[in-house]
């Protein structure tokens, strides 16, 4: 039975309290397990799954996410379309801590991730990446933040690292000259791994500090990354509800 809708959940984002009537299923697939079962229930009506990319308890550091097998798993539950939030730092003005985007582009600087489906067996899959976040769902996405009174900046490029360490000073130097405006660990592959299985899918990035060198930024705790994803999180549910609304 197809969902109306999976949401991948980030760091400080390890479950969707709304979901309702929700049963937990796991998955086994071709390319192990995924980090962690699949909670499917109901919000405002609408069949909605959700899976900590991390585990529930934070367990897998990015480098350590299959990626494969989470889309995989997704995929097998019934989903269409992924909304992925991502926990990001911020790295150009517009792009504070606190602020919610949902960025239109994507450069990978990850290496040694299992990065296809493809593995070695028939023909390889070229699949168009020009635009990594699929146009229709970030145009729903957008809406539904404005009906919902949420304000998400619209656009950006995000650029993916290979962690779990965070970047230097001057690594973020180099991200900015390249054009992106925010840094986080797990866009890549999850992005591609979704157009390869024809899913919709658009990131929510959930800007927890800023990115080494930027803005104000001191030394960052996990505790004002936690505390900043909370806030900047405040107003998800109301705003999947309106995208769910819409349909």
């Amino acid at each position: 039975m197809a969902l109306d809708l999976a949401v991948i959940g980030g760091t400080g984002v390890y479950r969707l309290a709304a979901l309702e009537d929700v049963e937990s299923r796991s998955f086994q697939t071709p390319y192990g397990a995924p980090s962690g079962p699949v909670r499917i229930g109901r919000l405002g009506g609408a069949r909605v799954a959700f899976l900590a990319r991390h585990g529930e308890g934070h367990a897998l550091p990015p480098h350590r996410v299959n990626y494969r097998a989470n889309l995989h798993a997704l995929h097998q539950a019934g989903a269409r379309r992924v909304l992925a939030l991502n926990t990001v730092g911020g790295i150009t003005e517009a792009y504070g801590p606190r602020v919610l985007a949902c960025p239109d582009q994507l450069i990978d600087y990850t290496w040694g991730r299992a990065s296809t489906f493809w593995d070695g067996e028939g023909e390889p899959l070229h699949v168009d990446f020009g635009q990594p976040y699929s146009p229709q769902l970030r145009g729903k996405v957008l809406a539904a933040a404005r009906a919902a009174g949420i304000e998400v900046v619209d656009g950006g490029c995000y650029g993916a690292t290979q962690g779990p360490r965070l970047e230097t000073n001057a690594e973020i130097a180099r991200m900015r000259r390249d054009g992106c405006d925010l840094v986080g660990m797990t866009g890549m592959p999850e992005a591609a791994l979704a157009r390869e299985l024809g899913l919709e899918y658009a990131c929510l990035a959930i800007v927890a500090n800023w990115a080494a060198g930027c803005g104000d930024a001191a030394e960052i705790t996990l505790e004002e990354v936690l505390e900043n994803v909370a806030a900047a999180s405040a107003g998800l549910p109301q705003l999947i509800q309106a995208l769910l609304q819409a349909g």
